[in-house]
């Protein structure tokens, strides 16, 4: 190779290598395993070139995050603050294609566990920094790399744990990039947009629990624990929440309405967005809120009548929807059944608008010269929920240029995790770009 070394020259390598190490967090701390391996490794190789690196723990043994930060020609502007996460879903690798954990580059593709969600963007983050570093350029403002453990189960022990305890990490951040968003959808041929994230669901992650009479199984019964129980997971699971535009969603609607003439009227939202093709599974999830039960426990013996059952309910609530939520959860659970929180993450939303905005547009065109930017909201939830509370704008920016016939939405958590080299090349120079003129 001649010449200076890019952020996409080192950007695959970078992917693969972070793929094999193995980072599954199974929400049990006790079986977490690899967040200290990949710190180690970023950390490795942000200090090669020259950064001061600091890599601590957030809350347990392990769970360690990675920071530095590049000094930014303006030290009374506000910085940026870039983040991603390390940990990943688990995968069964007896599924998949390749070894989920092989890293393989092939067929055009980087594959394994975190292809996406989100080793892509953390090896664009970690090349361009080093680019950065190795050429001595100075950024308009302070950015602040940011690698961190534990999102994929809520940040408990990472954003949550270090905004609590160590807000100084974050001193003067203003803004914050991170996943998912910057990505292409493509809408006729030759006509892409790219979606930034501008806003995203709240994660209330529920138990609930129902009591009632043990006793003998061949006994008439008429107070089950596990009937109660299921009666109302039932109700609740085949519930549909009332539909709510959110300024977010009726902008992105506007756009691609601008775009290409396609109507979303109120009366068949959901249906319009069918149309968009496979991300539409994205895209469809924020017009209403959403209540999906995913676990059940209760007996211990095939003829004994337990004492209690529980379950498990997965909620994702639009902004501003909270209140009005719980009050449709309590009335469908009814008065025998009890909730609890696991998790109680809020909503967000921010105007899609400003220099930072303008700045994603711009990086963008560089590489799509035809690219149009529209906002987003974000179905799931990330790091960014955290970092809100310490008064930072939240955006969701991994960009990528994707082919029109890819499902990128299920890949997401998704068996054959992989994302494209050509795709990943392309966020590394849009990032960089991005990076000088924020």
């Amino acid at each position: 190779m001649t010449g200076p070394v890019t952020a996409a020259d080192e950007v695959v390598e970078l992917c693969s290598d972070l793929i094999r190490i193995d980072t599954s967090n199974t929400g049990d701390p006790t079986t977490v395993v690899g967040e200290r391996a990949a710190a180690e490794y970023v950390a490795a190789k942000l200090s090669e070139v020259g950064y001061e690196v600091e890599v601590l723990d957030s809350g347990a043994p392990g769970r360690s995050n990675v920071f530095a930060r590049l000094a930014g020609a303006d030290p009374s502007r506000g910085a940026l603050l870039v983040h991603g996460h390390l940990d990943v879903v688990p995968a069964e690798p007896s599924e998949w294609s390749v070894h989920p954990f092989s890293g393989a580059v092939q067929d055009g593709f980087v594959w394994g566990r975190g292809a996406v969600d989100m080793k892509d963007m953390v090896a664009m983050t970690i090349a361009v920094a080093r680019r950065f570093k190795r050429e001595g350029y100075v950024p308009p403002r302070d950015i602040v790399f940011a690698f961190l453990a534990d999102e994929e189960a809520g940040g408990a022990y990472g954003s949550q744990w270090l905004v609590k305890n160590r807000p100084d990490l974050f001193e003067g951040c203003t803004e914050a990039v991170g996943e998912v968003g910057g990505f292409s959808l493509t809408l006729a041929e030759d006509q892409r947009v790219y979606l930034i994230e501008t806003a995203e669901k709240g994660m209330a992650w529920m138990r609930l629990r129902a009591k009632g009479r043990p006793g003998h199984g061949s006994f008439l019964h008429d107070d089950n624990a596990v009937t109660i129980l299921s009666e109302a997971v039932a109700r609740l699971g085949n519930h549909r929440f009332p539909l709510v535009m959110t300024d977010t969603v009726r902008a992105f609607a506007d756009s691609v309405r601008e775009l290409t003439g396609m109507e979303f009227p109120d009366s068949d939202i959901e249906g319009a967005f069918a149309k968009l093709g496979p991300v539409a599974r994205m895209v469809g999830a924020t017009v209403r809120d959403t209540a999906n039960p995913t676990m059940l426990s209760a007996g211990y013996k095939a003829n004994v009548i337990p004492s209690t059952a529980e379950a498990t309910v997965d909620c994702r609530v639009l902004p501003g929807r909270r209140d009005a939520f719980l009050a449709e959860v309590d009335e469908l659970l009814g008065p025998d059944v009890t909730r609890e929180w696991i998790q109680d993450l809020p909503g967000l939303e921010t105007e899609f608008d400003g220099p930072l905005v303008d700045a994603m547009a711009a990086a963008l065109r560089t590489e799509d010269p035809t690219a149009r930017t529209v906002p987003y909201m974000l179905s799931g939830g990330t790091d960014a929920k955290a970092f809100s509370e310490l008064g930072m704008r939240c955006f969701g920016f991994a960009p990528l240029r994707l082919p029109p016939d890819l499902d990128f939405a299920s890949l997401f958590h998704g068996i054959d995790e992989r994302v494209p080299v050509d795709a990943l090349e392309f966020g590394a120079r849009v990032m960089d770009t991005f990076l000088r003129n924020v």
